[in-house]
């Protein structure tokens, strides 16, 4: 018989929060992944995934003040001639609300992205593009 019942409790106790821990956390957290021609390869998993996720982000976009330069022709004008006249459009600061930056639409194959698991481990959200800090 064990002469040391605390112990034995003890012993029990850390293991079962072990094991608990341990499927609480597995599945979860960000990863890196390169995105590929038919889906998205995750650098801790050996399988490509073709059905994931990638987030959006909606809200409001605030453009300051900028100019764009170009040039004007009018094709039916008596007074031009086929003339080209170089412009400058100054547009003003504005916020655009009900913008929806659609991460999903720049994406190509052999972009790292920074992934996250969510249900469980069950489902995979692509939340960025990653770079290379020095450009």
């Amino acid at each position: 018989m064990n002469k040391d019942p605390y112990g034995h409790l003890a012993t029990a106790l850390q293991s079962s929060f072990h094991k608990h821990t341990k499927q609480a956390l597995s599945g979860v957290g960000a990863v890196l992944g390169t995105i590929t021609s038919t889906g998205l390869k995750l650098d801790d998993f050996k399988h490509e995934l073709q059905d994931y996720l990638v987030a959006e982000l909606p809200g409001l976009l605030s453009v300051p003040r900028h100019m764009y330069k170009g040039t004007s022709t009018a094709v039916e004008s008596e007074n031009w001639e086929g003339k080209e006249l170089k412009t400058s459009f100054y547009i003003g600061e504005d916020e655009l609300e009900d913008v929806n930056l659609s991460l999903n639409e720049g994406l190509k194959p052999g972009d790292r992205v920074l992934a996250v698991r969510v249900n469980s481990g069950n489902d995979v959200v692509v939340v960025c593009k990653v770079v290379n800090g020095r450009g």
